[in-house]
């Protein structure tokens, strides 16, 4: 039996959430060791585990992994969720750095100051709308899944960044968000998966 994957990042979502969400719906469990103090993080340092001295760094396969795109593509590979060739892998990646530029714009949000919060939301609705969800929108037209006719990072990773719009009260009204839900959560069971592995938290019912 392999040893459990180990998340070492600290106390938040940030840029390990979308590395939990991709082991998630792999099925694979993860252990999670939160970095509270500043010493742990430096016993990280002085072990030479962080390559670049930043986290998130995951523990897998006998490696320590840092950055995040690195970790997500070997997450993706190993466990059948990057397509079944280049151009396939290049179409997930196109779709996941969308949705990637998506959920960063969603994650600053919290740190604008009070008096910019209502725009910088009505800034983020206006770019889902007119620039990212009609590309993601169009690429499920005829298909259940993003990219081929499997389950991939790519899809993933928009079912992360539509329930970060619902989150925020954004675009929750949307037709494509529902088919969101019906074409990639439920068919794959990924509810059931991220329920057990991320916790109640997460569910958030369209």
């Amino acid at each position: 039996m392999s040893e459990k994957v180990v998340l070492r990042y600290f106390n938040g979502r940030g840029k390990m959430e979308s590395i939990r969400w991709l082991l998630a719906a792999a099925g694979v469990e993860f252990e999670e060791v939160f970095l509270t103090k500043r010493e742990e993080y430096e016993k990280l340092l002085n072990d030479g585990a962080l390559m670049f001295q930043q986290v998130p760094l995951v523990e897998i396969d006998g490696m320590q992994l840092v950055q995040s795109k690195a970790i997500l593509n070997y997450i993706a590979g190993k466990y059948n969720l990057y397509g079944k060739d280049l151009k396939e892998r290049a179409m997930i990646d196109m779709y996941s750095e969308g949705a990637s530029d998506l959920m960063d714009m969603i994650i600053m949000h919290p740190f604008k100051p009070a008096e910019n919060k209502q725009i910088h939301l009505s800034t983020i609705e206006q770019k889902a709308t007119d620039r990212f969800l009609p590309v993601f929108e169009k690429g499920l037209a005829n298909s259940q899944f993003l990219v081929g006719n499997q389950l991939s990072r790519a899809d993933v990773h928009l079912l992360e960044a539509s329930l970060m719009l619902v989150n925020h009260q954004l675009i929750c009204k949307l037709p494509f968000c529902y088919k969101i839900k019906a074409e990639i959560l439920k068919p794959t069971d990924l509810f059931g998966m991220f329920k057990m592995q991320l916790g109640d938290y997460k569910m958030i019912i369209l």
